[in-house]
């Protein structure tokens, strides 16, 4: 006979994980306990808050394709993590949660940290809508079943969170039935695409004139780079990138086209709305990735022609009319679609696109001259370009890449080059604050042989920089690169260009002329326990500052003061987003949303008479 604590964790060891993230608490350490126990020990990594446990599992998936699981305790434990389950739902990123509850026979009584005012258990209620599967364990007899049945919700189809419910009364209860063998509960291969449909794709894309490809996260999550490579190579095709699909393509490769949406890249935007096919891998077309879907901005779908491909047919369709819609893993679908096209008709379509290769070398050109002021801003404070083109003189190839949300996040998505998949490591569409720290860690603790860069501004370093002391304890070397404005500084400039004003988005002390505060980051970090922890003042000291750091062998930070001027601080928006103006908001921008909305064609109406506004026309 085995508790339940046992048969969890023989099963996670049998089935691949490396180890368990999470916090103690009365309520999960009947399971922790069982870990301690020859047979189901598996090693757990503390953390200091639960979301950052759970952030580090999604992160693990992103940069090795495998999940891991997360474990903390009852009530407001397991509360803290549902950010990071929305994230990494949002993302498509498989993880494993496990949380305590209540005893079976407690239940519905008003136990300490339970909510139960409208159902028993109401926590199962809350994560339900931000997991894959969700599973309440009422029996010891279940153990076994749920944990196969969740791997295969993580390992099959599109991929997601998952969510296991132990009440302390399940977690200490013994079976006699055993782990069950993984491959025996798994379905064999991986979904190929429809054979027409391939057909018809191959068909669209010899005809093609101006084609692109979108590459999304789907296609990191699948693997496709060789074959991507291999496709857009032999019928010349540029490639755009959404937030999650940089690295899909080599960014120093002659088709790479930059990347899209708002704020994107004036290349990658104009490329793909000047497409007459459009090939979608893995791409949901999100508001930020496709400029609110706007014609003729990021995209002009119709008149372009679509092919959209992803593993969850509820995307194909949804937001833009596709004229071949399938359903199938991405490197399966484009093995399939190489292997129907003869080197022939490959270097006819090659031949044919030497207009479109000129087009994108010139808008390369123009796209350049524009970026250079704020890539070489030689003062300090300085802008993020400065300091991400520093930092890629200095990173290998391989170097590894987490990312928060804001200005960091825009910046090093339109203008910081990625070279391998599974080295650019962000959220997407949920976009939360706090996720980059955790996600270093999950990064270097997969792959201890990388550096691994966090690249955070100093709002968001402060929603999780308790998880420095997570990085000491266990001497996880990561360069923590905190590019301080002090501010929420993305916000600030989005109320002033939208609403002429702003308010609560500067970190200023009161009644001292708006003079900016900050706190004192290196010492702080050193007060953690980083003995190589610095503030740069020279631009020409960033990047040896940071070879220092990457040298160190510890957790290290370098602060590098970033200019507050719009003008030049961070990424250049291009794009359109849909941001429902308030009627005191400045004329230009009232007369550019009412031009706006009705050209958005996700909704599918009519856009043929709109008036149409090109990539560039619409900066802002």
């Amino acid at each position: 006979m085995k508790t339940v604590g046992h048969i969890l964790g023989q099963a996670l060891k049998a089935y691949g994980i490396p180890y368990i993230t999470g916090l103690p608490g009365h309520g999960n350490w009947n399971l922790l306990d069982a870990f301690n126990d020859l047979g189901s020990d598996i090693r757990v990594v503390q953390t200091m808050h639960e979301q950052a446990a759970v952030h580090i599992a999604d992160a693990h998936y992103r940069v090795t394709g495998s999940p891991i699981a997360a474990c903390t305790s009852i009530g407001p434990g397991a509360a803290n993590t549902v950010m990071a389950l929305a994230n990494a739902y949002c993302d498509s990123t498989s993880l494993l949660l496990i949380t305590g509850a209540s005893s079976t026979h407690m239940r519905g009584h008003g136990v300490m940290q339970e909510l139960d005012r409208e159902n028993t258990p109401d926590f199962t209620k809350v994560t339900e809508h931000v997991t894959k599967r969700n599973f309440d364990m009422i029996t010891a007899d279940s153990a076994a079943f749920i944990l196969h049945r969740s791997f295969n919700a993580m390992l099959t189809g599109r991929p997601g969170p998952v969510h296991i419910n132990i009440p302390l009364d399940v977690q200490s209860s013994e079976t006699n039935i055993d782990v069950q063998e993984l491959s025996k509960r798994l379905p064999v291969g991986r979904q190929r695409g429809d054979n027409l449909a391939i057909e018809k794709a191959i068909e669209l894309l010899l005809s093609a004139e101006r084609p692109c490809i979108v590459a999304g996260g789907g296609t990191i999550t699948s693997n496709a780079s060789v074959i991507l490579k291999r496709l857009v190579e032999r019928l010349g095709i540029p490639v755009v990138f959404t937030w999650n699909g940089k690295g899909a393509l080599p960014e120093d490769h002659p088709m790479n086209a930059g990347t899209i949406g708002w704020p994107g890249s004036l290349t990658g935007n104009t490329l793909a709305s000047e497409a007459d096919v459009v090939v979608s891998l893995g791409c949901k077309f999100t508001d930020w990735s496709s400029s609110s879907w706007r014609k003729g901005v990021s995209f002009s779908i119709p008149e372009s022609k679509l092919i959209h491909v992803d593993i969850d047919p509820r995307e194909i369709g949804k937001n833009y009319p596709a004229d071949v819609g399938i359903v199938g893993d991405i490197s399966l679908v484009l093995e399939d679609i190489d292997s129907g096209i003869s080197d022939v008709q490959a270097q006819q379509s090659l031949d044919r696109r030497s207009v479109q290769h000129e087009r994108l070398v010139k808008l390369w050109n123009e796209w350049n001259e524009i970026m250079e002021p704020r890539r070489s801003y030689e003062k300090i404070p300085t802008t993020m370009l400065t300091t991400l083109k520093e930092l890629r003189k200095v990173l290998p190839r391989n170097g590894i890449v987490t990312v928060g949300s804001g200005h960091p996040q825009s910046s090093t998505k339109q203008d910081f080059p990625i070279y391998e998949p599974r080295t650019h490591i962000t959220p997407g569409s949920y976009s939360p604050m706090g996720f980059a720290l955790p996600a270093a860690i999950a990064a270097k603790l997969a792959k201890p042989d990388s550096p691994v860069v966090c690249i955070i501004g100093d709002g968001d370093f402060m929603m999780c920089m308790q998880e420095l002391a997570t990085c000491v304890i266990y001497n996880v070397p990561i360069v923590f690169l905190v590019l301080n404005n002090s501010g929420y500084i993305s916000i600030r400039d989005g109320q002033d260009a939208l609403m002429g004003r702003n308010i609560i988005s500067e970190f200023s002390k009161a009644g001292n002329n708006n003079e900016p505060y900050s706190v004192n980051f290196p010492a702080m970090a050193k007060s953690f326990g980083l003995d190589f922890a610095t503030q740069v003042h020279r631009v020409d000291e960033i990047g040896s500052t940071i070879t220092a750091a990457l040298e160190s062998g510890g957790p290290a930070l370098v602060e590098v003061p970033i200019t507050r001027d719009v003008n030049i601080a961070a990424a250049n928006v291009v794009g359109w987003w849909d941001f429902p103006p308030v009627p005191t908001a400045p004329q230009a921008v009232l007369a550019d949303y009412a031009a706006g909305f009705p050209a958005e064609q996700h909704q599918g109406r009519d856009t043929s008479n709109v008036e149409i506004v090109s990539a560039e026309s619409a900066v802002g």
